[in-house]
């Protein structure tokens, strides 16, 4: 199996898709040619703290 590369600060992000809040699907490429895209990404939701 072949791992994604590693993203970096900085570098474009790595193309992905993921399900979306409204069905179907999102990914980056949806976003291609808009000013300003910001991904967060936090490892805890739905806990305490």
């Amino acid at each position: 199996m072949s791992q994604s590369p590693q993203p970096m600060a900085g570098r474009p992000a790595p193309d992905f898709r993921l399900p979306a809040s409204t069905g179907g699907e999102i990914g980056l490429d949806d976003f291609r040619g808009k000013k300003y895209v910001i991904l967060y990404f936090y490892p805890r939701d739905d806990t305490p703290g």
